[in-house]
């Protein structure tokens, strides 16, 4: 069980510091151009309310998995 829980605490990690990316990107906070491109790739321009809710439900559920990590049994 405590391999799980070190796996979760890692992915839940990463998910919360991309969430955050998102959500400061669709509030257009920050502004980052496209680094590896697959088809046709457009900056974000202004911002976009469905990328804001996407990285704030990410961050939902990122913080929910780190709390299971870090609770106390």
């Amino acid at each position: 069980m405590r391999w799980l829980k070190g796996i979760v605490g890692i992915v839940g990690l990463l998910a919360l510091l991309l969430g955050g990316l998102w959500f400061l990107q669709g509030t257009g906070l920050v502004v980052i151009e496209p680094i590896a491109c697959v088809g046709e790739c457009d900056t974000l321009e202004g911002p976009s309310v469905a990328w804001a809710i996407t990285g704030f439900v990410t961050m939902l559920g990122a913080g929910g998995a780190l709390w299971w990590v870090f609770r106390r049994r």
